[in-house]
């Protein structure tokens, strides 16, 4: 099964060349002209909303236009999408997407009020954070071996705890069951924060957890984590084994971030956004805000945003299948 693969960032001088040497598919006006209103589909202060306010001065700063953050939370990201499907194709009106309004949410929902390849225009991968597993402290198993051997001495007894169902949390988990043979009781709460207090409490055995949210828990001794998701290991945790140094390559689950517009975006507008968001991302300042929560700077090409999301789309419509995951 393929995973999310880190870009290094690239010049996009072969795309905007491409563009410019086929004017039928560029709108010849200027870009951009006003300020660019960028939607997070989830409340401040998260991942979602954490990226989007890393990358915000760096693109205002190259595109010579204000960046104005728009949090529009609710039903689980998908609102705030659907108001940038449904905006001008202009660029100026540009979406914060993730893994779990782009590729989980169609994965999991019958009814869908956008569809991510017909509705969205792909610009750039911005950020991964990786889901990490972690267990209280007082839980016999020291690594993921040993923890995997506990789950199928004890199958369906121990528990999993997520955000809710449907969330990154409980998919990663039912990933790592499909994948390891094991067998865990979900529980699913109003949010990850209060699955967090619950496993540093012992209430539960688990979480997969994205590593942005459990890092200082971690490092303060509060949860054990046992295994990380990424091709490397993490520098917040750099003690934790990766999945594949694990041997579990296909578990490898995390949270991409990425920068979208709607459809029918004219290629000399994705052109300026790709080269302007490449650049920011090579910014010292943007790196460094990143790496503070544990994630890992992506950038690339449209088509390889577009290559990752149809592969993302394919792996949880297989996982939710298979888990018999139902929201709606």
């Amino acid at each position: 099964m393929k995973r999310i693969i880190f870009f290094t960032l690239i010049s996009t001088a072969t795309f905007q060349e491409a563009a410019a040497q086929n004017p039928s598919t560029s709108s010849g006006q200027a870009f951009p002209t006003r300020s660019i209103r960028l939607v997070v589909p989830f409340p401040p202060g998260g991942n979602i909303d954490i990226t989007a306010r890393a990358i915000a001065p760096g693109l205002g700063e190259l595109l010579g236009q204000t960046v104005v953050v728009d949090n529009r939370g609710g039903a689980g990201g998908l609102i705030g999408i659907e108001i940038v499907t449904k905006s001008a194709p202009d660029g100026h009106t540009l979406a914060l997407a993730s893994s779990g309004t782009i590729t989980v949410a169609p994965s999991l929902y019958t009814k869908m009020p956008y569809d991510p390849i017909k509705d969205l225009t792909a610009i750039a991968l911005l950020s991964y954070v990786p889901i990490v597993l972690v267990v209280n402290p007082g839980n016999p198993a020291k690594s993921v071996k040993e923890f995997i051997a506990l789950a199928k001495s004890r199958p369906g007894k121990l528990t999993m705890a997520s955000g809710g169902n449907g969330t990154s949390n409980q998919l990663a988990g039912e990933l790592f069951q499909l994948e390891t043979g094991t067998k865990f009781v979900h529980v699913p709460y109003k949010g990850a924060a209060p699955a967090v207090v619950d496993v540093m409490g012992g209430q539960v055995d688990m979480l997969f957890d994205q590593l942005s949210a459990s890092s200082n828990f971690i490092r303060s001794g509060k949860l054990r984590a046992l295994v990380v998701a990424g091709e490397k290991r993490n520098a917040v945790i750099p003690d934790v084994p990766t999945m594949i140094e694990s041997g579990l390559k296909n578990c490898d689950a995390g949270t991409f971030t990425a920068l979208m517009g709607p459809a029918a975006l004219p290629r000399n507008v994705i052109a300026a956004l790709n080269t302007a968001v490449n650049k920011t991302l090579a910014m010292p300042a943007t790196r460094e805000r990143f790496a503070a929560v544990g994630a890992s700077v992506l950038g690339g090409t449209p088509a390889q945003l577009d290559k990752n999301l149809k592969e993302e789309l394919a792996m949880w419509t297989r996982v939710v299948k298979a888990a018999n995951i139902r929201v709606d």
